[in-house]
């Protein structure tokens, strides 16, 4: 799963900017409420995870 979601990331990093799929990455909801509980991951912080995980240093902020 690791290896998948990190192939996923480089897929976005050769991607440009206004890309559709950078787009949505970078879209924010306001005023939806989260259901009860722990809040589930978002996919950002799965990908920081796994790359300390690994010790790889790429800048995540380049996506947004």
């Amino acid at each position: 799963m690791r290896e998948a979601r990190l192939k996923w990331f480089g897929h976005l990093k050769r991607r440009c900017a206004d890309a559709p799929v950078i787009m949505c990455e970078r879209l924010v909801i306001e005023g939806m409420k989260r259901a009860r509980g722990k809040p589930k991951k978002y996919w950002r912080e799965v990908i920081k995870h796994d790359m300390t995980q690994l010790q790889i240093t790429v800048d995540i902020r380049d996506l947004r």
